[in-house]
């Protein structure tokens, strides 16, 4: 019989990872030769434990979809006295006739011109800050609403709410990682072009290993861009900093600063707290702060959780933050290995 011809042959982040940690606590890795996606990993007390992709085999199932579902995950917190965004959900044209609903296209806008302008508009699934958009106009509320739509049939329109963006990232009774999301952004020399800044950055991240491709091409750069009087071919003066992007998403070219040990305890009680109310025992805790996370909690909103919170940019961005992201993973395959009831 012929052999099957290998599929793909690098191993995600999370499996580099695994395979390089488990040793230290006597687990052995066995990923998938085929696609490389997938992994079982089997503990020295006999327990196996999967992963697919960053879906770690943390959590439970309901608790896990539930936090994968942006409008239903902000409904049970705002259920139980959590400071969310408040938004609403509409429907693709597909989508609404399947369901007879008549929340569609038009539907957002009105209710984008009933909360005002500016809003964010986002994939009720997904992450990464994928076409996730900060918009002004009608125009930018349909063009980004019809990008989401090729891929969600369900997307949420919700006021458009500042501070500074925070990933807080929970395991059990502890924050094991918290660092803030810099928007993607260059800083001027005098003398280059805000493309030609663009492409010194993305020469950094392949330097440092960071596997971030920037996307000049994305109509959102343009945009953010042009509510500052600027293009691609204006030339910042030496040391000014021009923001690219409204989101702070490492994977859209965003940078991390770690505040693990500045965390306001009472910032960590809540993430906490939220974890275990979300039926969760790893989760990301996004926030946006009207201020900072080591002060005491005053003006802030939880922008989403994540029940698989990919940290692969986050190690990327660093030599420090990969040492980071290995303790911390090796904690969670410490306490996957721990027999439950």
């Amino acid at each position: 019989m012929a052999k099957k011809p290998k599929l793909r042959t690098t191993t995600p982040f999370i499996g580099q990872i695994f395979e390089k940690i488990a040793p230290k606590i006597g687990a052995k890795v066995l990923i998938e030769p085929d696609w490389r996606i997938a992994g079982q990993i089997t503990f020295k007390n006999g327990r196996r434990c999967y992963f697919r992709h960053n879906t770690i085999d943390i959590n439970s199932l309901g608790a896990s979809d539930i936090a994968k579902d942006k409008d239903y995950a902000n409904f049970f917190m705002a259920q139980m006295g959590y400071s969310v965004v408040p938004g609403r959900a509409f429907f693709s044209e597909k989508w609404c006739e399947a369901i007879r609903s008549r929340l569609n296209i038009d539907a957002a806008y009105r209710y984008a011109v009933k909360i005002g302008f500016p809003v964010v508009v986002k994939p009720n699934s997904g992450s990464q800050g994928k076409n996730v958009y900060k918009v002004y106009t009608k125009r930018e509320f349909y063009r980004s609403l019809r990008a989401i739509f090729k891929e969600d049939r369900v997307a949420l329109v919700q006021p458009a709410v500042t501070g500074n963006d925070y990933r807080v990232v929970v395991l059990d009774d502890k924050i094991i990682s918290a660092y803030q999301r810099v928007p993607l952004n260059v800083t001027g020399d005098g003398s280059k072009t805000i493309r030609q800044l663009l492409r010194v950055k993305q020469r950094s991240f392949v330097a440092s290993s960071r596997d971030t491709r920037l996307r000049p091409q994305d109509p959102r750069i343009k945009d953010y861009l042009k509510r500052q009087h600027l293009t691609f071919a204006s030339v910042p003066r030496r040391g000014d900093t021009i923001t690219l992007l409204a989101n702070a998403n490492l994977s859209s070219g965003g940078d991390s600063i770690d505040v693990t040990k500045k965390i306001h305890p009472d910032f960590a009680k809540l993430t906490i707290r939220l974890t275990k109310d979300m039926g969760l025992r790893l989760c990301g805790v996004d926030l946006m702060i009207n201020g900072s996370i080591a002060e005491r909690p005053d003006k802030f909103w939880i922008l989403e959780i994540n029940s698989a919170p990919g940290l692969d940019h986050y190690a990327r961005s660093g030599r420090s933050q990969q040492t980071i992201v290995e303790a911390l993973y090796l904690k969670v395959l410490q306490s996957m290995g721990q027999r439950r009831s």
